[in-house]
């Protein structure tokens, strides 16, 4: 007995050793070689926003009203950029001025890995961007936000706490009866332990390879999925780094009240949903319907979690249809 309770101690403590010291060991995983502005290519365009460097994409508008052009703010979802909008970037600019960025962990913007006060990464952070996206650009003038999936979720919560300050609002596929967790909430002292902090980007990595297996799942007609596609959505893993920004945006805080309080929202808003979507399952579109007050529902046909690059013709007669009520406000 003696025996067995000494091996178990030292088992034990070999255990805990391992964890204290095994973690320093292991080589951070750094498989980007550039930095985001290199990455993000010649006539990249990047704007002082909230504190750290925003990628963004931009078109004037090119519709003929002589009134004051609305302002159009696309949101992009989970392990996307603004390449995601780039079948309906220039549709989109006849019905107002379009701004798409990339949020803080995708795409190309900046990756802080040190912050003082809101983390850039969470709810806050990105709603600090909002903000700043309103003041610079779109002053005196509607703003419509237009948020795909997670963005999606992101978009309706600042409506919802900023009623006065959108005047529309267009969810595609919009996570937020199925989302992607809650962040760190809960978690906040283990992400805290220096080991953990150390093992973090190592285990987040595999979304380089992991990544390509939503990206299909997001597409109906997979024969849509050229290397050019694949390349799009690759190119910002060129970034020196990527995995520690990839672990900062996982642990940040993403706590929302939003699906327990759909029916405050205010703001007139369109609901656009591939019919065949299985990320964010066609049938809760369907439910946010009833649970979003006066909301309008287009589902596109032959179309996954993806519609805006799948079927961006079907996506913008959707848009075209709708305008009216969307601006109406």
């Amino acid at each position: 007995m003696r025996t067995f309770r000494r091996i178990m101690t030292i088992a034990l403590l070999s255990g805990v050793l391992s964890f204290l010291i095994v973690p320093f060991l292991i080589p951070q995983p750094n498989s980007g070689t550039m930095s985001n502005v290199e990455a993000a290519g010649p006539g990249a365009e990047f704007v002082d926003l909230a504190g750290i460097q925003v990628r963004v994409e931009r078109a004037s508008y090119s519709g003929d009203c002589k009134c004051e052009a609305p302002l159009i703010v696309l949101m992009h979802g989970f392990g996307a950029s603004t390449f995601s909008w780039r079948e309906v970037i220039a549709p989109l600019s006849a019905f107002g001025e379009v701004i798409a960025y990339d949020r803080p962990g995708f795409g190309f913007t900046e990756r802080p890995t040190t912050w003082v006060g809101v983390n850039p990464y969470g709810f806050e952070g990105n709603f600090k961007i909002v903000d700043e996206i309103i003041a610079k650009y779109g002053k005196d003038r509607k703003v419509i936000l237009v948020g795909h999936s997670a963005g999606g979720q992101l978009a309706a919560e600042y409506a919802r706490l900023n009623p006065t300050k959108v005047q529309g609002l267009v969810l595609v596929d919009p996570a937020i009866l199925t989302t992607g967790g809650g962040g760190a909430e809960g978690f906040e002292w283990l992400y805290q332990i220096p080991q953990i902090q150390k093992l973090g980007p190592i285990l987040v990595s595999s979304i380089a390879t992991s990544g390509d297996d939503l990206l299909r799942e997001s597409f109906f007609d997979k024969a849509q999925l050229t290397t050019a596609v694949y390349d799009g959505y690759h190119r910002p893993l060129k970034i020196e780094g990527w995995e520690q920004g990839f672990w900062n945006f996982a642990t940040a805080p993403r706590k929302n009240q939003l699906a327990d309080n759909l029916d405050k929202i205010s703001t007139p808003s369109l609901l656009i949903t591939g019919d065949h979507d299985t990320v964010v399952p066609t049938a809760d579109i369907v439910k946010l319907k009833k649970l979003i007050k006066g909301s309008s529902l287009v589902l596109i046909k032959n179309a996954a979690h993806l519609p805006q690059e799948e079927q961006p013709e079907a996506f913008m007669e959707a848009i075209s249809s709708n305008w009216e009520s969307l601006v109406s406000k």
